[in-house]
């Protein structure tokens, strides 16, 4: 089984002490986080890095010019035999499933970002994970993290409050 670390929306302009807690604290033990994009600035992974995890990440709507150049605006990871196609979304959060939905072809899973409020479970026969956001309270009550557990070709996610 493989665990991956999945983030988003922290809207911070440089390496934060409280994200690299969270991450300390929620991501021992798991090598790679993805970041589903709004990092804002790209020394927001800085901590990751130093942690020594792999970071596969997206450019959000919100980001600065140098995350945009270094991260697509989507992408598809895969995993096992699980295909996750990884955008951060746009436009308003009701309907964000089905418009993201659109772009991905033959994907098994969608992780996404930019509603700030953590999602994970099955939509019209697709898997749908969005982490929440760790830092920014915009448009929800709570922080939040995300893990999601593959094995073989079976994907399974898990909110955490932060």
């Amino acid at each position: 089984m493989q665990q991956i670390g999945v983030i988003s929306d922290t809207h911070l302009v440089g390496a934060d002490k409280k994200l690299d807690d969270i991450v300390a604290r929620h991501f021992a033990g798991i090598d790679t986080v993805i970041h589903a994009g709004d990092m804002v600035s790209i020394h927001v992974l800085d901590g990751l890095y130093a942690a020594g995890k792999e970071v596969i990440a997206v450019s959000g709507n919100m980001d600065q010019r140098e995350v945009e150049y270094a991260f697509p605006t989507r992408r598809i990871l895969e995993v096992e035999a699980v295909r996750i196609g990884i955008i951060h979304g746009w436009g308003a959060p009701h309907g964000i499933r089905p418009r993201i939905r659109e772009v991905f072809e033959q994907v098994d899973a969608i992780i996404y970002g930019h509603t700030h409020q953590p999602f994970c479970g099955i939509e019209d026969g697709m898997f749908f994970f969005n982490p929440g956001s760790p830092v920014d309270s915009r448009f929800t009550s709570s922080h939040s993290v995300g893990i999601i557990r593959i094995d073989a070709d079976k994907i399974q996610g898990e909110i955490i409050t932060v």
